[in-house]
């Protein structure tokens, strides 16, 4: 039951990574013509720190479920 867990939250994150990292880049082309999308609460650059955050722990739960199947099968 909680390798479903696992693969809902892995998708969350990546989902949300993308999601950040479009944003991000829609945010700065909308500042290169002087506008703003969120406000200036968050730079483009920052928000792609995020989504290179998420993306660290997708690889990290991606990494932990082979480690675990490889152990269920050396059992």
């Amino acid at each position: 039951m909680s390798g479903n867990w696992e693969s809902m939250l892995n998708r969350l994150f990546f989902v949300g990574a993308f999601v950040l990292l479009a944003l991000a880049i829609l945010e700065r082309i909308v500042n290169a013509f002087g506008y703003t999308l969120i406000l200036g609460s968050f730079r483009p650059g920052r928000l792609i720190e995020f989504s290179a955050i998420l993306l660290l722990f997708v690889t990290v739960l991606i990494l932990r479920q082979v480690r675990d199947q490889l152990k269920s099968r050396a059992a």
